[in-house]
């Protein structure tokens, strides 16, 4: 059955998941000392995309363990925001709304960069703890009794935002040398949403996280897009008055231009 995400704004009281109180498993410590190509992204009329290197390297005191290799993951997290999502049935040749749940929180972008499989990398233990697969990522406690499949409406907000290049999980890209060097490549979509985008980078073995570390991209309008989206959410009168008027000025340029030629 078709579903409809409707997203709503974000809030201020909506924040990321915070991993600091989680502690890795024992073992010889191992830090990560990372690299961005770039930790801002601006977004212009011309904006149709960016590709943001992220690069590293691992410190540590001790000989490099010779048990369970080491792997990387990479973790880009958007602005979390609540999404109302209605399922849709068809009644007497009629598409119609039915039941609706209210997705507490989804990222606007979610990408996933692992040196090997997942399921090799990460025990689903330490995913259930971690919040690291693109399911984990999103939260949906509000769901009614009365509604059946409540599962899938999360699924759902997955697959349509998958469909849009916003979700993605990307098994085997990140490069790890010598268990010492790691970069990945994340490729980001032209429909972004501004805001602060967290990056993490777990290190694990074994399926356990050794060792985390996290920072963030800022992804913000600049130049003329930044002044016109202020002025529409500041002052909204302002800004449909200076619509009317170019609407106006470009339909009057365009008619003068087609009496030109005609005369021509």
């Amino acid at each position: 059955m078709p579903f409809t995400p409707l997203a709503s704004a974000p809030t201020a009281a909506q924040t990321a998941t915070n991993l600091a109180d989680t502690e890795p498993a024992a073992g010889p410590r191992e830090e990560v000392v990372l690299g961005l190509s770039q930790d801002r992204v601006a977004i212009t009329a011309n904006f149709d995309g960016s590709e943001i290197l992220i690069f590293g390297a691992v410190k540590r005191e001790a000989p490099i363990p010779q048990d369970d290799p080491l792997e990387v993951i990479v973790a880009v997290s958007g602005p979390a925001s609540p999404v109302m999502v209605r399922r849709k049935e068809k009644k007497l040749g009629i598409w119609v709304n039915t039941d609706s749940v209210l997705v507490d929180s989804a990222p606007s972008f979610y990408a996933v960069a692992t040196s090997a499989p997942l399921s090799q990398v990460l025990s689903d233990t330490e995913d259930l703890r971690y919040r690291v697969s693109v399911g984990r990522a999103i939260r949906s406690v509000g769901a009614g009794m009365h509604i059946r499949g409540a599962q899938q409406f999360a699924e759902a907000v997955i697959r349509i935002r998958s469909d849009n290049d916003l979700y993605s999980l990307r098994e085997n890209t990140v490069a790890v040398d010598q268990q010492t060097l790691f970069r990945t490549a994340i490729d980001m979509p032209a429909d972004l949403t501004e805001g602060a985008y967290s990056t993490r980078i777990l290190l694990t073995r074994g399926g356990s996280v050794v060792a985390q570390y996290e920072t963030s991209i800022d992804v913000r309008k600049v130049g003329l897009e930044r002044f016109l989206y202020a002025m529409s959410r500041e002052q909204p009168f302002l800004y449909g008055l200076m619509s009317l008027a170019i609407a106006i000025a470009a339909g009057w340029g365009a008619s003068a231009a087609f009496r030109l030629l005609r005369r021509s």
